[in-house]
């Protein structure tokens, strides 16, 4: 029913900068709250920051001052750009809605992950 898909991931170097896209498709009446987590090797996925309807954003603070999390509600799209990034940065990013359907369901969807790398 309902769908995220994610682009913008890639390599990138230290100091580097991506933009980080996820698009939700299907039954949808609208996006409760939109988050993007994370996952490296060995470890667990976390949180890196979520953005409510209509709410304020939260960060990891690790990410905090580098990271922006903003939606395009019309769209049905979150992004996350990422700015100065660092070799702690590296993960499997996976966007994550809670999304209420056209026959007013709530569903949590994931994404299936796109890949940061951050080398020289």
């Amino acid at each position: 029913q309902v769908q995220l898909v994610e682009s913008g991931g890639g390599l990138v170097q230290p100091g580097g900068s991506l933009r980080l896209s996820c698009a939700a498709s299907g039954s949808i009446f609208s996006i409760v709250t939109s988050g993007w987590y994370r996952q490296a090797p060995g470890k667990q996925r976390e949180l890196v920051a979520v953005i409510p309807s209509g709410g304020s954003t939260n960060y990891a603070d690790s990410v905090k001052g580098r990271f922006t999390i903003s939606r395009d509600n019309a769209k049905n799209t979150v992004y996350l750009q990422m700015n100065s990034l660092k070799p702690e940065d590296p993960a499997v990013y996976y966007c994550n809605a809670l999304i209420r359907t056209d026959t007013v369901r709530y569903i949590n969807s994931w994404g299936q992950g796109t890949q940061v790398t951050v080398s020289s």
